[in-house]
């Protein structure tokens, strides 16, 4: 089970971005890279082209670039600092019938994520 997912917010250890916070857009597990919103930003040059209706596209973007997982922490919701993140064994109750269910939880505070 992965610590972080999709639509987490995350704050970067290290790098140029560090101390910045924003949602995971994406998560690239066989890299082990995430791309996180508003961090890493580079330019992408794209070739000029045109659509069917004539209007042009291509030129100068920019993107945000996928960073190491291991330079984001997933934010406490309490406290609002990077934390380590934990599972816990919960049984649940869903239309009668019971289940047992691994939730993750942020280890400094215990609320889940």
């Amino acid at each position: 089970m992965a610590n972080i997912k999709k639509d987490d917010l995350v704050q970067v250890l290290s790098g140029t971005d560090r101390g910045k916070q924003g949602k995971v857009l994406q998560v690239l597990p066989e890299q082990n890279r995430v791309i996180v919103e508003g961090v890493n930003y580079v330019t992408k040059h794209t070739r000029m082209g045109q659509t069917q209706r004539g209007t042009k596209t291509g030129g100068i973007e920019t993107m945000e670039a996928p960073i190491h997982i291991s330079n984001v922490a997933i934010v406490d919701p309490s406290t609002k600092k990077p934390t380590r993140v934990g599972h816990r064994v919960e049984e649940k109750v869903k239309d009668g019938v019971k289940r047992t269910v691994r939730v993750r939880y942020a280890k400094k505070s215990g609320k889940d994520l």
